[in-house]
């Protein structure tokens, strides 16, 4: 990936009607700083049908990026890419097809599914519990070198627990106080 280039890590919290998504954008694979975090708050339009994350998931994640309005180089998501036929796309298979631009997306499990396809599992610092990591538009091995060079001594890179902490975290969203809030450079100390 170029080095000028932006990409982004998305995750998403539900509570009883809305979602949080956390939007933590870096530039070079092996910060353990974003270069900037932006939480959206979201609507749920869809309850979870299994087999059918998607619909529930993607216009989150749809919704966070047109309010960045960033072209991101790449987006790592939590979840898989690919499924095995009949269901074929995961998530991020989805998400890249509904991108109004060209992006490489990244999908990173932390648990096995049983229909998941195309994935590779990698192991990061001590733990013996991989990651899966899938891809579309990138090779699944550059992918899965990209998530094993990610900053942090754990088997969750530090950048992806940052967006699980950002949208997961109360006293993190208070922060927001509004529909959508950004977070650059001189953030808040405890990220």
């Amino acid at each position: 990936m170029p080095p000028s280039a932006v990409n982004a890590i998305l995750d998403v919290f539900y509570g009883n009607d809305t979602a949080v998504v956390a939007c933590v954008q870096f530039r070079d694979w092996s910060d353990s700083q974003p270069s900037a975090v932006d939480l959206t708050q979201v609507e749920i339009g869809a309850e979870y049908v299994p087999g059918q994350f998607y619909l529930r998931e993607l216009p989150c994640l749809l919704h966070a990026l047109e309010a960045v309005a960033v072209r991101f180089e790449v987006i790592v998501i939590d979840g898989y890419v690919h499924l095995k036929p009949p269901l074929r796309k995961g998530l991020g298979a989805h998400l890249a097809e509904s991108l109004a631009y060209p992006a490489t997306v990244i999908g990173v499990a932390k648990s096995p599914l049983k229909v998941a396809d195309h994935f590779m599992p990698v192991l990061r610092g001590r733990s013996r519990r991989p990651l899966f990591v899938s891809a579309i538009h990138l090779p699944t091995e550059r992918a899965a070198a990209l998530v094993r060079s990610m900053s942090g001594p754990f088997r969750i890179p530090t950048l992806i627990k940052m967006a699980d902490r950002w949208c997961r975290e109360p006293s993190l969203r208070a922060t927001a106080g509004r529909r959508s809030a950004t977070w650059r450079a001189a953030g808040p100390a405890d990220l």
